[in-house]
């Protein structure tokens, strides 16, 4: 019995022994050769272009001593040292490039569908809301004008109110999937908002005027609105160079809540240092001394020192007045963007008195590209846009159409600058300059002239 179970264990181990040495062969062997009459080891080596060696260690039975070759031996014939080598290289060749496959090459947006994200409060509870649905109604007929012209757009939007978790909705998986972010409104979403886009390398378009320090690091945000500052540092640039021939009078109009006095100031300080005349008078001085401030020899640029509307009415009826006694006077009005909610009560001393008005948008009623966006906003809304300055609905439309469009022809190297393609925009041109080693800022301001012949002009810097 124990002699028995040896001979079986012997057994298994020599079958064992000679599946593994057939199995290690078989990778190596190419094909088998019939030995012929008169062949020899020599000749088939040198057939297959193998040595001695390669062919006999293919073939172990060849060790045997006595082994003679005869006709119709069967031998094995292996792949040669340097067949094998090549075989080893193209092997590792290939698992390069699957590996390579592996990892998709992700697709240019020029050449698939553009993916929008509107991340703003799209709700009813409070203004901020219902300007923003607004403007998002702008946006979705923006998506559906560039479709007819043939570009592919997926539009995902999420409600992030005031009181929102901004963390939460960048949670979803189609928000990291996003070229374009359009949002946020509020300040204190910024920070979560811009490291997002950082991460997952998407353009963030910053719709309206918010505090975002972010600008001046992350090159993937477009803020469309410059700061105050920054406004009336442009504005006053505009002025000196436009009305550097004129006499300017400011006329102090006793408004404690208006912060216009930080343009007037600023502006009378440059004016001052280059030697350029400037007088200040007073909306409730005589008008003995109220007409001493004008001067008969140069046109004279009347500015106040307000926005509202009750005080520019006062203004003008000082004025009106004055060229009554003194039709000679030349007098040109420069006011604030204000001004342009007053055009129904002042649009006539706006044109009798050439008035220049600065401003980041011009709503023309009038337009004939104006007129057909309000008939097709109230085809798909069934109702007519807030009566507000700007149109919240058209700047949706100029914004998405200005960056969608620009996508679809730069990717993502589009950055806004001045010229890339031409759209006419129906209220709000964009202009972007990169902000140092950060973001990019909208560098648009006009002047809107009301011509004296009852037409506006657009001045645009």
């Amino acid at each position: 019995m124990t002699r028995l179970l040896r001979y079986f264990l012997l057994t298994t181990l020599l079958a064992f022994t000679v599946s593994s040495v057939s199995a290690q062969q078989s990778s190596t062997i190419r094909g088998q050769h019939k030995v012929k009459k008169k062949e020899t080891i020599f000749g088939i080596s040198r057939e297959y272009g193998l040595t001695i060696e390669e062919l006999v260690k293919a073939n172990p039975e060849m060790n045997v001593p006595g082994y003679e070759l005869k006709k119709g031996m069967i031998l094995n014939i292996p792949f040669s040292k340097d067949s094998l080598e090549a075989m080893a290289k193209r092997e590792a060749a290939a698992k390069q490039v699957s590996v390579v496959k592996k990892a998709p090459v992700p697709v240019d947006v020029r050449n698939r569908e553009i993916r929008l994200g509107i991340m703003l409060p799209l709700h009813n509870i409070n203004g901020d809301g219902r300007r923003m649905t607004e403007y998002y109604r702008g946006v979705l007929m923006a998506c559906d004008s560039l479709k007819k012209q043939g570009l592919s757009i997926d539009v995902h939007a999420w409600n992030t109110p005031e009181d929102g978790n901004i963390n939460k909705v960048l949670e979803d998986p189609a928000a990291a999937k996003c070229d374009l972010i359009i949002g946020p409104l509020y300040s204190k979403q910024m920070d979560a908002l811009s490291a997002f886009v950082t991460k997952h390398d998407i353009r963030l378009v910053i719709p309206f005027s918010i505090n975002a320090p972010q600008l001046t690091t992350n090159r993937n945000i477009f803020q469309v609105y410059q700061s105050p500052t920054e406004q009336n540092d442009v504005i006053i640039a505009r002025y000196l160079e436009r009305f550097k021939n004129y006499h300017t009078v400011v006329i102090d109009c006793n408004d404690s809540t208006s912060k216009k006095g930080i343009f007037t100031f600023g502006l009378r300080r440059q004016m001052e240092q280059r030697g350029l005349d400037v007088v200040v008078t007073n909306l409730k001085t005589t008008e003995g001394n109220f007409s001493k401030a004008f001067s008969w020899t140069k046109p004279n640029v009347v500015i106040l020192n307000t926005g509202r509307s009750q005080e520019l009415g006062v203004a003008f009826s000082k004025i009106d007045g004055l060229k009554a006694k003194s039709p000679e006077l030349d007098i040109t009005m420069f006011g604030y963007t204000e001004w342009l909610l007053y055009t129904r009560t002042y649009l006539e001393n706006f044109y009798k008195y050439n008035t220049y008005i600065p401003s980041v948008f011009y709503y023309n009623p009038l337009s004939a590209g104006t007129q057909h966006f309000e008939r097709k906003y109230r085809q798909n809304f069934r109702s007519d846009m807030q009566n507000t300055l700007p149109r919240f609905a058209i700047t949706g439309f100029d914004h998405a159409f200005f960056f969608l469009k620009g996508l679809h022809k730069y990717g993502k190297s589009f950055n806004g600058a001045d010229g890339m393609f031409g759209y006419p925009p129906v209220q709000t041109p964009l202009k972007f300059e990169r902000y140092g080693n950060g973001g990019l800022r909208n560098k648009t301001m006009m002047f809107i002239h009301y011509q004296p012949e009852h037409t506006v002009e657009t001045i645009k810097f």
